[in-house]
């Protein structure tokens, strides 16, 4: 009898819940933004850019895929947890545990352990997370100038390296136990690199300049210079002599 008393209370709760929040309706013609703009504005664009005479032979988006690390949790399981939680929050879909594929004793690591998280978006939502991605993530990055062009593989695909998960919006510092970064890498079906970033460019993304990257260049040439005048030998003079 208490259990069934019980299960009443939760089930009433669950209703309660439900009534308060009430399920997300979308519409069923519902089209992402960044889909739509795919289809209306950047193909064209490709297709006149590069001259191809199919718009079947345009590059698209296949696929999203965000991998994030999570060594601490091997000595508490609540730490996974936490992890889990926050990349479903993010992506707004299920993440899947990765484990670990042999024991490294140096590290504590036995086979079979949850050592990460990765997540793979498709269709809608790898556009939904795309365009949350560039329109609010991306500028709550500190002093933001633009992501860097050398992220290519050279078949079309792009990884981006984050080292705070909190430039999300979704996340609410507070609760954070600890802040991670993830690895983003955009899957396309465009040939070379210069296909992918032409598309990349046109969904939004916002590279570098090649001024920036210069400037950067002649920097490190000057620190790098000082260093080794410094510690160059210094030419015997006649006083020395």
């Amino acid at each position: 009898m208490a259990k069934q008393e019980s299960k009443k209370k939760s089930a009433d709760k669950g209703e309660q819940y439900e009534k308060l929040s009430g399920p997300i309706s979308v519409p069923k013609n519902y089209i992402p933004r960044l889909k739509a703009k795919y289809n209306k504005e950047i193909i064209p664009a490709l297709q006149k850019e590069f001259s191809f005479k199919s718009p079947m032979r345009t590059p698209r988006l296949k696929k999203i895929a965000i991998n994030q690390g999570v060594g601490d949790a091997v000595a508490d399981r609540k730490i996974m947890d936490s992890a889990l939680n926050e990349m479903a929050i993010i992506t707004g879909q299920k993440p899947i545990a990765t484990l670990s594929k042999k024991d490294i004793s140096n590290f504590k690591v036995r086979k079979g352990v949850a050592i990460g998280v990765k997540v793979t978006l498709r269709s809608n939502n790898m556009y939904e997370f795309l365009d949350r991605f560039i329109s609010t993530a991306l500028p709550r990055i500190r002093d933001f100038k633009g992501i860097s062009k050398n992220g290519f593989d050279g078949r079309g695909n792009y990884t981006l390296g984050i080292t705070e998960q909190i430039i999300f919006p979704e996340i609410n510092i507070d609760k954070v136990n600890k802040v991670r970064g993830m690895d983003i890498t955009f899957v396309t079906s465009a040939r070379n690199n210069s296909e992918a970033m032409s598309l990349l460019r046109e969904f939004g993304v916002p590279f570098k300049k090649e001024e920036d990257e210069q400037k950067k260049g002649h920097k490190k040439d000057e620190i790098f210079g000082g260093v080794a005048k410094k510690d160059a030998p210094k030419k015997e003079t006649k006083k020395d002599i």
